[in-house]
């Protein structure tokens, strides 16, 4: 019980930490704090936001522990991150600062018209809704499990009052707190990740000289695959992908172009985007090394209590009591850093493209209303992701949320066929059929990635499927390509 006392306080500390910044950043913010933070946000600060930013509470537990199946096959994709992110630096946010935009889907009105705006809207909102949902589901049972179950407290009751605190730090101030907190996050992991490693190598008795070395001969260490073409890790396949992912799901993703566009200009937006990027490989490296020393510690200590593999690894071993406490409660500050910081980026995100890309509260209301219209969808959608955890929950399906990790090559890859036509070809299209285009696209994804190892002579599509979702998108954008010339040019 006293470890439960322990996280409650860490905890609490943290968020009392997050109130304070959050208070300082957002008492004074409008509404274009709130969706922009005023363009006047210092690009070496959303820098370190984004380190931290794109790091989830899923990344935290599961990235050290999905070495053993795995290997270093990850970094194969982070490389192909940093390409794509210098792409998205030259191509796409020069385009959304000259086009001034607050939510970067207003691109696809400007270019298509309403109904490819609104598909790319609600594409975007059911991605980030259910992706958001089940990365905070799956920190919510971790506490579950640590904290709230020992206090008879039930798992839907954790979740609102998680959701709850997480709303009361984020509806004020929006982006521009969310630069302060995600660069607190930032520098939360790192400390946890260094900390951990440095505690575990001392406890092996493996020097700082010899960690390099004693990584690298272990078998979880295997960093590049260039073996077999049918597998999931074969490097071109997760280099190619990384390039498309990051360009779709950052470039492309209301919630962390967010803060990108907080930058006072294009050049300073652009320069954040390439550093945050490159420093990101050493931070990811980070979380690599420190699975392979985990799995070499449960070797050597912890193998009388059975095999101990993926998300259960790091929980496991940082409240060892073969480790000091702090070495615990900096895996929780790890831990509920990069799950509520997440979360509460989510729900800002959510509520700018719902207020702005759906509602168009922006061009109906004046300020006053729309500052009301703001904070009563950031409520609304504080309240739709405690109802989709929750069903996560009861149906305690892992297919189903397995499905969702999977969701984003079907959900964002639309949204990049739509932008690659769009900067691609001049030529206007037929508007009221693109939504039909955008659903029936990740429909032949599913049929074709069902079928491909039978059709394909044992291939099997994994994360190329985005690449291929926007191909057909723009396939299908090209047959309604009107002939009227007049119409858009």
């Amino acid at each position: 019980m006293t470890t439960v006392w322990i996280i409650l306080a860490t905890i609490a500390c943290y968020f009392a930490l997050l109130f304070i910044i959050s208070w300082i950043t957002g008492r004074k913010a409008d509404n274009a704090g709130f969706f922009t933070g005023n363009r006047k946000s210092s690009w070496y600060m959303v820098t370190l936001a984004m380190i931290g930013a794109t790091i989830s509470g899923v990344t935290f537990i599961s990235v050290p522990g999905a070495v053993l199946a795995g290997g270093y096959s990850y970094m194969q994709m982070v490389l192909g991150f940093f390409v794509g992110s210098i792409l998205v630096a030259l191509v796409l946010i020069p385009l959304f600062y000259k086009m001034n935009l607050v939510s970067i889907y207003g691109y696809l009105e400007s270019r298509f018209g309403l109904a490819s705006y609104r598909t790319g809207a609600w594409f975007f909102f059911v991605s980030k809704m259910l992706g958001a949902s089940v990365r905070f589901f799956v920190v919510c049972v971790v506490l579950q499990t640590l904290v709230f179950a020992p206090l008879h407290v039930p798992f839907s009751l954790n979740v609102v009052l998680t959701v709850a605190l997480i709303w009361l730090y984020s509806f004020q101030g929006g982006v521009k707190s969310l630069i302060w907190t995600d660069s607190l996050k930032t520098l939360c992991l790192v400390v946890s990740v260094i900390s951990c490693i440095v505690v575990i190598a001392n406890n092996l008795q493996i020097s700082f000289g010899e960690l390099p070395a004693a990584v690298a001969s272990h078998p979880t260490s295997k960093l590049f695959f260039f073996d077999d073409p049918n597998d999931g890790r074969y490097f071109w396949k997760q280099f190619i992908a990384g390039i498309f992912m990051i360009i779709a799901c950052t470039g492309l993703d209301q919630d962390l172009m967010q803060r990108t566009l907080s930058c006072k200009n294009f050049r300073e937006s652009q320069k954040n985007m390439i550093l945050s990027s490159f420093i990101q490989i050493f931070v990811i490296g980070l979380f690599l090394v420190l699975g392979t020393l985990l799995y070499m510690y449960a070797d050597t200590n912890l193998s009388q209590e059975g095999p101990i593999a993926g998300d259960a690894l790091f929980g496991k071993v940082a409240w060892s009591e073969d480790f000091p406490l702090f070495i615990g409660i900096i895996f929780i500050i790890g831990l509920i850093a990069s799950a509520y910081s997440a979360a509460g980026s989510a729900l800002t995100a959510l509520t700018t493209s719902f207020t702005i890309d759906i509602l168009k509260a922006n061009e109906k209301q004046n300020d006053k209303d729309l500052t009301l219209t703001r904070k009563l969808v950031h409520f609304i959608m504080s309240l739709l992701m405690v109802i989709v955890i929750v069903i996560f929950y009861e149906l305690n399906d892992d297919s189903a949320i397995n499905a969702v990790y999977s969701l984003a090559a079907y959900t964002y890859g639309p949204i990049l066929g739509m932008f690659i036509f769009g900067m691609a070809c001049k030529k206007p299209v037929h508007d009221r059929w693109v939504p039909l285009v955008a659903v029936a696209s990740p429909i032949l994804c599913y049929i074709l990635q069902s079928h491909s190892e039978a059709w394909f002579g044992g291939y099997q599509i994994s994360f190329e499927l985005l690449i291929i979702n926007a191909l057909i998108t723009a396939l299908g954008l090209c047959l309604l390509i009107q002939n009227n010339k007049n119409r858009y040019n």
